[in-house]
């Protein structure tokens, strides 16, 4: 590509020469005078100008079509995952008019492409309609794993995910991937307005953005910007940066702001201080509503506000209960996980 800058100096040094020596040739004969001549040359100048600037866009324009270019075949790209056809449905009517769905784990396993080691092995879950479920387990245990499997980012390789009685594999896809609100650990922001980070669209609803960050602890912050929602992030003129604990919280909102039936957090906390953890834990069922919501969390103190707690170790799902029960199996790995952090809180002597 550095060939066209190099081509278009070249041509443009070529038809100075040229046109110079053509107005030089004109004035010598007395076809113009002098001062038409310091005329000619200036309007040559400008013209020579203009015509390298083409050049010099031409090829801009020729790398950004190379780029775009794998973009497209990367769009192209065939979805190699089985495609059903069955519409999503709920189970049954709820008064409140949301969400009865039903996930149930039989059995799965999985290998990551490429791998030999089961990176999940013989998991057996159910999950139901307005769950608060806690994953736990020590780092490489299966737990981002799992949900990569139900939102379909992977398939099982062995045994079968069910939604109300239904392998998933058997619904329409982009049906049922909106079934989820998914924040993974390596979410990001984009260099818009707040309020489309919070919406994931240029179609903001502002009542219900400025809700979902209220909701996630962002009220006061929101107040504070200069612009409120139309506010833009990151190093944009007038833009505000915003702290990584904030990003979470937004991460958050905008997990709420999708109303996806299932809303699902990998370590929807680990940015933020203790004090504003226990914020958000403490109103953890106002944030969701009454939403089916799976988290994953190191910091076990989280679990105490959550339904159902599924210990995961070596790619096996060794526990699952609510806290104080899993408390009371001393030797489980949750009791021992529980205690090795609690050690650190305790006042020596």
């Amino acid at each position: 590509m550095a060939a066209y800058p190099a081509l278009g100096r070249l041509a443009v040094g070529l038809s100075y020469a040229l046109s110079y020596g053509f107005v030089a040739l004109k004035a010598l004969f007395g076809a113009f005078g002098v001062g038409s001549v310091v005329q000619y040359v200036g309007a040559l100048q400008q013209f020579g100008a203009g015509i390298q600037e083409m050049l010099f866009v031409l090829a801009d324009n020729a790398v950004y079509c190379r780029h775009l270019e794998s973009l497209y075949a990367f769009l192209d790209l065939p979805n190699r995952k089985y495609q059903g056809t069955l519409p999503v449905e709920k189970r049954a009517f709820c008064q409140d008019g949301d969400m009865e769905y039903e996930i149930e784990l039989r059995n799965v396993s999985f290998r990551y492409p490429g791998s030999e080691a089961w990176a999940l092995r013989g998991v057996s879950a159910r999950l139901c309609a307005g769950d608060k479920v806690a994953i736990v387990g020590p780092n490489g245990s299966g737990k981002t794993t799992l949900i990569k499997l139900l939102c379909r980012l992977y398939d099982p390789d062995e045994g079968e995910i069910l939604l109300n009685g239904i392998d998933i594999r058997k619904y329409d896809y982009e049906e049922y991937l909106r079934l989820f609100s998914v924040v993974f650990q390596d979410f990001r922001l984009l260099a818009f307005p707040l309020g489309e980070n919070v919406a994931a669209s240029q179609d903001v609803d502002a009542q219900r953005a400025r809700e979902c960050l209220a909701r996630a602890g962002l009220g006061g912050r929101l107040a504070a910007m200069p612009e409120g929602l139309e506010t833009p992030l990151y190093k944009e003129a007038g833009g505000v940066e915003v702290s990584g604990g904030e990003a979470q919280k937004i991460a958050l909102a905008r997990a709420v702001y999708r109303h996806a039936p299932f809303i699902v957090l990998d370590e929807p906390t680990a940015a933020l201080d203790p004090v504003a953890e226990f914020e958000v834990y403490s109103r953890f069922d106002e944030i969701v509503g009454e939403r089916t919501a799976v988290y994953i969390s190191h910091r076990l103190a989280s679990c105490r506000f959550c339904r159902a707690i599924w210990v995961f170790d070596g790619g096996r799902l060794v526990q699952q209960g609510a806290h104080e029960a899993l408390l009371g199996e001393e030797e489980g790995l949750y009791a021992r996980l529980w205690r090795a952090q609690a050690q650190y809180y305790q006042r020596e002597g």
